[in-house]
Order: C-alpha cells, then structure tokens, then sequence
C-alpha cells in the first residue's frame, strides 16, 4: 500500500502530463461551445457575421484553441510554480531568517539554529538542517583533519542545495517553450489568415467581403493571442527565475557561514546540539 507521501510525489511527477491534455481540451470546449456559440453571429450560426467580440475571436479559426491551450498552460503552471516557491521560501524572509541562523551559531548553539529551521520550512531551512546534521557527524571523527571536515561540510552544502534546485526548477522549461512557440502559432494563424483574404481577393467577379473581413480577422486575432501568450509566459518565466536565484544566493550564503563557522570555532569550541 502507497503511502500518502509516495501518493503526492507520483501526482506531481505526472502533473505536467496531465495537465497540458485538460487544458487543450477545456480550450476547444471554450471555442466552440463560448466563442462558437450561435448568438454571436448573424443569423444564428456560427458560420454567419460576427456581432460581437467572441464571435470575431471564434473567426480566427482553429489556431485559436490551441493558442488559448498555451495561454491556460502558462496560467496553470504560473499557479503551480507560485505556490512551490512560496512553500520553498519558507514563513520569513531569507535575510532574516539567515540572520537568526548566524545568531545561534555564534552563541554555538546548533541546537536552537535545527529549531529554527523546523520553524521555518523550505529549501533555505532544508540546506541548513542537512549541513548542521553534518557538522555534528564531522565534529565527533577524531581522525580526519580540519581541512578534512572543512571539505565536508562544503560537499554537503553542495549537495544539499544540488537536491532543492531541480524541485525549485521544475516545470520552468514549460513556461520558457510556451513563450517561444506561441508567437510561431500566432504567425501560423496569421499566414492561415492571410491565405484565406487572397482567396477571396481572387475569387471570380466581386470579391468575398465577408471571406475577406474572416481572413484578416483570423490573421490578427491569431497574431494578438500568440504575442499576448508569449509575453506572459516569457514574464512568468523571469519572475520565477528571479525568485530562484534569491533562494540559491541565500543557501549559497548560509552554507558559507556555516563552514566559516566551523573553520573559525574548530578545535577551541564546538556546537551545542542538545
């Protein structure tokens, strides 16, 4: 029987696949059942005149849904990601969090700063856990040398912020290829647009106003959404980053305080870690 944490990891492992499925299939219910609904067009029918926004959106043809796939993808992983970093941010502030760390090991008590974390929670609270765990193991080894536990406890900041980064990472690589491919469905649909106006400008006789005026609707509806989805996406993206960044300078930075910690204290004192 799974237990609930394995339950929550398999959930997030297949979110993306998920997913990305549900939105394009709540886009096309909202194009043709919202956008295509008959009493947006003249004479009842989708295939008449437009007589307001939805229906001038619906004209845009079928590169429509999947642009608004990509634009309820970006809004769903925005979600995801907002709320993961959030959580791997911790209850306060990076800054001030370090700054309580910094406090109870000068005080030398390892103990309080383990406490701290427990309080704290995140990917921050996580690095400093691991490597105070470390410090502990290294600081009992009466044969290995200072530079010996020096090197240590490095390593272990490495790879306790080697395991926090991918999960902090995770699912940005969707924003960033939103970002690039909406723009190319957007130009897709405005070159389908822009076919379908010089049809009707070569049309036989009296060109097709009405095919025309379809034509260049969907060639700038199309442009206006692949643009509009990109530009959101490629904000998210950076927001996101940004965000990461901080949290990596601030493991990077209680994981240097730690060791000069240590190098400073070590052999004339040592933590307390009861």
């Amino acid at each position: 029987m799974k237990t609930k944490s394995s339950l929550m990891e398999n959930l997030e492992a297949m979110f993306a696949t998920i997913m990305i499925p549900v939105a394009l299939g709540i886009a096309l219910l909202i194009y043709f059942f919202v956008l295509g609904n008959p009493a947006n067009f003249e004479g009842g029918t989708n295939e008449g005149h437009p007589i307001n926004n939805l229906g001038i959106v619906f004209k845009g043809g079928l590169v429509v849904p999947v642009i608004i796939s990509t634009l309820l993808i970006v809004i769903i992983f925005s979600l995801e990601r907002f709320l993961t970093i959030a959580k791997a941010s911790g209850k306060q502030r990076g800054d001030k969090f370090i700054r309580i760390v910094k406090d109870h090991l000068n005080d030398g008590n390892a103990f309080k700063a383990i406490a701290a974390c427990d309080d704290q929670k995140g990917s921050v609270a996580n690095v400093v856990k691991s490597v105070l765990k470390k410090y502990e193991e290294i600081e009992a080894d009466p044969e290995a040398s200072k530079e010996q536990k020096v090197l240590s406890i490095q390593k272990e900041v490495e790879e306790a912020t080697t395991i926090e980064i991918p999960m902090l990472q995770k699912n940005l690589i969707i924003l960033s290829t939103v970002a690039s491919i909406a723009t190319l469905l957007g130009l897709l649909g405005t070159v389908f647009g822009m076919i379908t106006a010089f049809k009707a400008l070569a049309a036989a006789g009296a060109p097709d106003a009405l095919a025309l005026a379809n034509g260049i609707s969907e060639a700038l509806i199309n442009t206006a959404f692949g643009i509009g989805t990109s530009a959101v996406a490629i904000i998210m993206y950076n927001l996101f980053n940004t965000k990461i960044e901080k949290l990596t300078f601030y493991m990077d930075e209680v994981g240097f305080i730690i060791t000069q910690t240590f190098a400073s204290n070590y052999p004339n004192k040592r933590l307390n870690h009861k």
